[in-house]
């Protein structure tokens, strides 16, 4: 609570040595104690300084271990450590690498509201990383990008579809399979600015592809 929403809380407890303690607390055998620990985390990285010190004390195979076993609260808040974490470059490819984006993409299929916002966040920054864009299309990411609820998760969606499809073609073929074209079209005539752009930049390369008319 404390790291919740007061900067100079923030560097205290960072200053007197509060990250490495709480990192153990990940492991430790009791679904609320693992929840309180990575949300005080999610807090402290808030500040780009402490992002460095947290992913220094190797946390993110315990983020990932509760974003794959914790309660439902836990995973939100790791999808949400996680977005936060890969802000640094050096942790896009660490987190895939350590099978933190087949859970992710279980949350967005899965999740509370609260919790696909979480995931396919998080999953958008990682997708900046080529590695990840391949691991995301293993994992079949394509299915629940366009079953997430709200319009704001859906604008993500395309965002996250834009990035996937600009590195792989064939990827068309599949996301026209999971009927992603009604919703792309939605998008580009009646949604946001950034969403528009999106949406027709995606049916764009649909059409040089010669997967839509």
């Amino acid at each position: 609570m404390l790291s919740k929403e007061n900067p100079e809380n923030r560097t205290l407890i960072v200053n007197h040595g509060g990250i490495p303690p709480l990192v153990q607390l990940l492991s430790y055998p009791d679904s609320r104690i693992q929840e309180h620990a990575v949300t005080a985390l999610l807090n402290l990285s808030i500040d780009e300084t402490n992002k460095k010190l947290i992913s220094k004390e190797e946390s993110i195979p315990a983020i990932i271990e509760i974003l794959h076993n914790g309660n439902i609260d836990a995973k939100e808040n790791s999808a949400a450590a996680l977005f936060s974490l890969s802000m640094l470059d050096e942790n896009k490819e660490s987190i895939g690498s350590l099978n933190g984006i087949p859970p992710l993409i279980d949350l967005l299929r899965n999740g509370t509201i609260r919790g696909k916002k979480d995931a396919i966040t998080a999953l958008f920054n990682l997708c900046f990383s080529e590695q990840n864009v391949r691991l995301a299309i293993e994992a079949v990411i394509v299915a629940p990008l366009f079953q997430d609820g709200t319009p704001k998760n859906k604008e993500c969606s395309v965002a996250v579809l834009h990035r996937l499809s600009t590195h792989n073609s064939n990827l068309m073929l599949a996301a026209l399979q999971y009927g992603v074209y009604e919703h792309l079209v939605e998008i580009a005539e009646s949604w946001t600015d950034r969403g528009q752009r999106k949406a027709k930049s995606i049916l764009q390369l649909m059409s040089k592809t010669e997967q839509i008319p």
